[in-house]
């Protein structure tokens, strides 16, 4: 059997999947810009228990209809399992937004794509600009820094505009105390310019020598 056709009347391992939760641990909400890992883990878990064509349609030839009442049924099951695993990976706010009377899962799949995708630009030139202006002494030790520059660069790339090292590199840097200006320009005059992590690394061992 394969995602592109109806199940036959019987087991179905959908059936067999207890708590969602388990499966897809990303909670989608409308400010956590995880919409596309989320996607990569639903789609994922539903291909892997053959109900993918549920929410996306075949690349290639046409999903074959059930004929039979017994296929109807389980068709009707199936989608209704797989429309109760994305109201249980969203949050209420969201939830709110896509729940509706005699839909389908690949409605309101879609319904959710068209959600994030328009939500995309104005999440994006609100990134932007923290990205841009993010400060080390906001904030109340190097590593948090750090991981506020790093989570905001992932955020960046999910929503469709990406940062490249160099520039994340040269936007920690700028953004560094008084205290780290000596490693900083180290770091400003390698080239090439040292990978995220390492100049992290390098800026954890000043941050290290500080303390002592």
């Amino acid at each position: 059997m394969t995602n592109d056709t109806i199940a036959k009347p019987g087991f179905h391992p959908a059936l067999a999947v207890n708590s969602i939760r388990n499966h897809i641990t990303v909670i989608l909400g409308m400010d956590n810009d995880q919409y596309p890992l989320w996607v990569a883990l639903f789609t994922n878990h539903a291909k892997s228990n053959c109900v993918l064509h549920h929410i996306i349609k075949p690349k290639h030839g046409i999903p074959k209809s059930p004929s039979t009442d017994d296929e109807k049924e389980l068709w009707e099951t199936l989608d209704a399992m797989v429309l109760q695993w994305i109201y249980f990976t969203v949050t209420t706010e969201i939830l709110e937004i896509t729940v509706e009377a005699d839909t389908t899962a690949m409605k309101t799949w879609n319904r959710l794509a068209a959600l994030f995708q328009d939500n995309r630009n104005s999440r994006a030139m609100t990134l932007e600009q923290e990205f841009s202006h993010i400060d080390m002494r906001d904030f109340p030790n190097a590593s948090a820094y750090y991981e506020r520059l790093k989570s905001l660069a992932d955020q960046l790339k999910n929503v469709g505009a990406p940062v490249t090292n160099s520039l994340l590199v040269l936007q920690m840097v700028s953004g560094l105390t008084e205290a780290y200006s000596n490693v900083g320009s180290i770091i400003q005059q390698r080239d090439p310019i040292p990978d995220f992590f390492q100049a992290r690394s390098m800026l954890t061992l000043k941050e290290a020598g500080l303390a002592k």
